[in-house]
């Protein structure tokens, strides 16, 4: 990673003391943040998702990202591993290096605003020049990984137009579509876990839509598959605008404008010691991805996919795991159901009834020296973080995915 300018100590001085004052109005800060960026810019809105926004965790997640980075002000090394994750998300939804001073201006505004008196000509100096040493690191990394991907063998630089080749049913909430580039030539491969975005000119909206879907088939096929959730929406919301405009009016023979894969949320194909896969709802597609590996490139390799839903009629793709499971004698399946029907109770195709917890997880699992990664609901992966701490699993052997800004699990 290339150097950005040294800050000199005064500035890192009043940056580090003034953290905890600025984190203590973070989420007040970022939030207005957002309101005058995005009325003075609208045409940003595109990049991010508007219910995330509404739900809070957006500016949450900016304030976070935000004074972390401040805390290591004079050792910015010391979160590459978070800024790369960042960055991934950046990439694939074509950031900008013109795009942060945007960003700078209106935080700085924001603090000044918030903070009143308290943000000095001194304080909004020193974390104006922080802020610009810390965009400078986003974007050398961001360079990178845009360089990287347009290399890559069947890679590409910004949105390349992919058609809807089939589209599948796969619950009453989530539909799987099958994506072949127009131009008929050679994919990008990606690893496990990865996702793409794709960007919609969604009816009545003025500005394209972008958003990310975990990728929910193994690669080196000639397609990628994505599976979305159809999310709920309710009046002049944005909740699921993308989701809803997926499953009711993109048919196959349609096209779309994708980016190619990225994200850091992988599974170790490098490695062969067991793996347990857990996943709650729709947060099954990075896990798909990962079994359909291994089951093609390490057959040999223990796997425990474990899953929790509210019952089958909302359970996507319990076929195609069941049939893994039923043909690979490494593969092992165990599933949760919150709310049975009648139905599930009569097939017991379940193991579980409720939540998962500790208990059974223990139960089920033949060996807690895997590896773990999981992807879910926010209480859903709490739970299982928690789990984790208890069996006392090292950190490295922890993997886990937000759908949407991050969270915090503790």
């Amino acid at each position: 990673m290339m150097s950005a300018p040294q800050l000199d100590a005064k500035t890192i001085e009043t940056v580090k003391a003034t953290v905890p004052v600025l984190a203590e109005h973070g989420e007040a800060i970022t939030k207005r943040f957002y309101e005058m960026m995005f009325e003075d810019h609208p045409e940003l809105k595109h990049i991010f998702n508007q219910a995330n926004q509404k739900q809070g965790s957006q500016p949450r997640a900016l304030a976070n990202t935000v004074y972390a980075a401040a805390q290591y002000i004079d050792n910015l090394e010391a979160i590459v591993p978070v800024v790369k994750q960042i960055a991934h998300k950046h990439r694939s939804l074509q950031i900008t290096p013109e795009q942060y001073p945007i960003v700078g201006k209106y935080l700085l505004l924001a603090i000044k605003e918030v903070l009143g008196d308290a943000a000095t000509d001194e304080i909004i100096d020193a974390w104006e020049k922080a802020y610009n040493k810390i965009a400078e690191v986003f974007i050398q990394i961001e360079e990178e990984m845009y360089k990287e991907a347009s290399n890559l063998k069947g890679g590409w630089d910004g949105f390349r137009e992919f058609v809807i080749a089939k589209k599948v049913s796969e619950s009453s909430v989530i539909t799987s579509f099958y994506l072949k580039s127009k131009d008929g030539k050679a994919i990008a491969d990606f690893t496990p876990g990865q996702y793409i975005s794709i960007r919609c000119d969604v009816e009545g909206e003025e500005y394209t839509q972008i958003r990310q879907y975990s990728l929910s088939d193994a690669s080196n096929k000639n397609y990628y598959r994505i599976s979305i959730k159809r999310e709920k929406t309710s009046d002049n919301t944005p909740d699921g605008m993308v989701s809803n405009f997926m499953h009711d009016y993109i048919n196959e023979g349609d096209v779309v404008e994708i980016t190619s894969p990225a994200g850091d949320f992988v599974l170790d194909m490098k490695k062969s010691d067991p793996v347990v896969l857990l996943s709650g709802g729709v947060g099954l597609t990075p896990m798909i991805s990962m079994l359909r590996t291994v089951v093609e490139q390490q057959p040999e390799r223990e796997v425990t996919f474990v899953h929790a839903a509210i019952n089958s009629d909302v359970h996507a793709m319990d076929d195609q795991v069941r049939e893994l499971s039923n043909n690979h004698e490494h593969v092992n399946y165990y599933l949760c159901y919150e709310k049975p029907t009648a139905s599930d109770r009569a097939n017991q195709q379940f193991q579980k009834e409720g939540f998962i917890d500790e208990r059974w997880l223990e139960s089920v699992l033949k060996n807690k020296e895997a590896t773990f990664y999981f992807c879910g609901p926010l209480p859903f992966m709490k739970t299982i973080k928690h789990i984790l701490a208890d069996w006392k699993v090292p950190e490295e052997k922890i993997h886990f995915e937000f759908f949407g800004p991050a969270e915090q699990l503790n």
